[in-house]
Parts: structure tokens; sequence; C-alpha cells
């Protein structure tokens, strides 16, 4: 089971460069960044924490370019993966944000993790021209037609929401024949059969509570559907209880996520290190 890092990244404390940096001294395998282009003042979509149109933290009005954070830390990094949780792609032209992963692929010698979502922000989505009941379908579109530009010589896509006739696009992402595609979502059936058709595997949210019941469903859905291997699982977590660990371990959960604190970076390092210091006395 691998140990991951999520940077809620803003336009202040620790930047992603140096969290990734800092992860990496230190152990880790992964480290994750979010998406929101702009959050609409105006909303009536209700946040998943909070339950109304509440933002738990600022940093949603402040968030970086994804993109950009996971290439800053790319180049001051050799080994950590870099990763989503989760990307927005329904907010991009499926198109040029291929050709954005593919490079980042390409140029930190494959270590993108592509974690997705449908968005709970309707009205973020709105402005991007989303229909607020196609988002999944659309969303399947998107990374359809991002797949065929990965790994095609000549790829062309006739969907609803993305076509394109036959295209040449290099570069084609390190890994094969794409990267990791992660759906990060609630534990229910409607997202496990989504994810068994269109993903890799499941990023849990961190409201949730199932994790035995989600784990046995997608493992036996994924099963069912013929699809080779096991789903990637990642927990996201508040704290490194040891007990928790054990068991999501014996369960077959992939990597465990735990949150970077808004701290300058000399407080966000130290958390790092005392972190890394825990997992290290769970194994001993």
């Amino acid at each position: 089971m691998k140990f991951g890092l999520s940077l809620f990244t803003s336009d202040r404390g620790i930047s992603p460069a140096d969290a990734a940096r800092a992860a990496e001294e230190r152990g880790f395998d992964t480290v994750y960044v979010p998406e929101h282009t702009h959050i609409p003042v105006q909303r009536n979509s209700n946040h998943p924490a909070t339950g109304d149109a509440t933002l738990p933290d600022d940093r949603y009005m402040r968030t970086l370019d994804p993109w950009v954070a996971l290439g800053a830390a790319a180049a001051v990094t050799t080994r950590i993966g870099l990763g989503t949780s989760v990307a927005l792609p329904l907010e991009h032209d499926p198109i040029a944000l291929a050709k954005t992963i593919a490079t980042l692929d390409h140029m930190s010698g494959g270590r993108v993790t592509f974690g997705v979502g449908y968005g709970w922000n309707l009205e973020e989505l709105a402005d991007h021209g989303v229909p607020p009941g196609k988002r999944r379908t659309a969303l399947r579109e998107y990374l359809e037609a991002m797949t065929a530009l990965w790994t095609d010589d000549e790829a062309a896509y006739e969907g609803q929401f993305v076509r394109f006739g036959s295209s040449w696009a290099w570069p084609k992402p390190v890994q094969r024949p794409r990267p990791p595609i992660l759906l990060g979502a609630g534990g229910t059936e409607k997202n496990f059969t989504w994810i068994v058709r269109s993903a890799d595997g499941w990023i849990t949210t961190p409201i949730e509570e199932a994790i035995d019941s989600g784990v046995e469903q997608l493992g036996a859905m994924w099963r069912d559907a013929g699809r080779s291997g096991k789903p990637q699982i990642v927990v996201l977590a508040d704290e490194p209880d040891q007990g928790k660990l054990s068991h999501w371990r014996d369960i077959g959960i992939t990597e465990v996520v735990f949150p970077i604190p808004d701290a300058n970076t000399d407080d966000a390092r130290a958390y790092i290190d005392q972190l890394a210091d825990q997992l290290a006395a769970g194994r001993r």
C-alpha cells in the first residue's frame, strides 16, 4: 500500500514544487493537487462536505492551475507520482487537455495519475457550457477521445460532445496505453458502473464511510465485467490511524493520501516530516 500527500494549492502557503520535493525526500509515493477554474459567487450547488452553498475552505477561490502546479513539481523531482484529486476535464477543450497531460507524462518520465471528477459545482460547469444532466456522458466521451489521441497514430472521435477527424498528436504518454484514470466520487453502484466502463480505479471522497462495502462491490463489478487485474483504490484520510491503515492494507487499498495543511513552507515541511515518521513507526 502506497502513501501520498494532497496539497490544496493556492496563492499562499507552501508551493507545489516545495511540497513535492519535501514529499519525495521523505519517501511519499505521490503528490496530488485539485482543480477549480473559478467559483461563481451566486450558487445553488451544495458542497458535499457542508451540505449547503458554504465553502469549507477559502482556497477553493484561490486554486492554482493543476497542470502548471504539477509541471513545477515535476521539474524539481525525479521519482514521486504527480496526480490530480481531482481534475475537472469538462472545464477544458479535450484535445488541448490531452496534449497537456501527454506532455507532462512525457517530460516527467511517466509519473502522471489522472484523477477526475464530474464536478459538484454546477454553476462552475455551466460557465464552461457543460449541461448539468450530461456530466457523466460528457466526461466519458472526453476520456475516450483523449485516450484515442494518446494511443492511436491517427486518432479520430465522433460523439455528442467531442468530434474530430483523423489526426496526428504527439507526444504520446510514457505510460501505456494511458496514464491511470481514477474517478473521485461517492461509493455508489452508479459510480462504480462508470468506473468499470471508463476508468482504472476509484478515489474515495473525504466524507466516505462505507469503504469496505465499496471496495467489495467495485471488485465484484470489475470481475463481472471481465476487467483484468484489480481497480486502483485511493483513500483520502485525515490522519495516520494505524488500525485503519492496517485494515485498509488487508482489504486491498492501493494508496492512502493525507492532506498537507494550509501553512507556510517551514510549517508544511515540518508536518510532512512528522507524518513520514508516524508512518515509518507504524511499519515497524
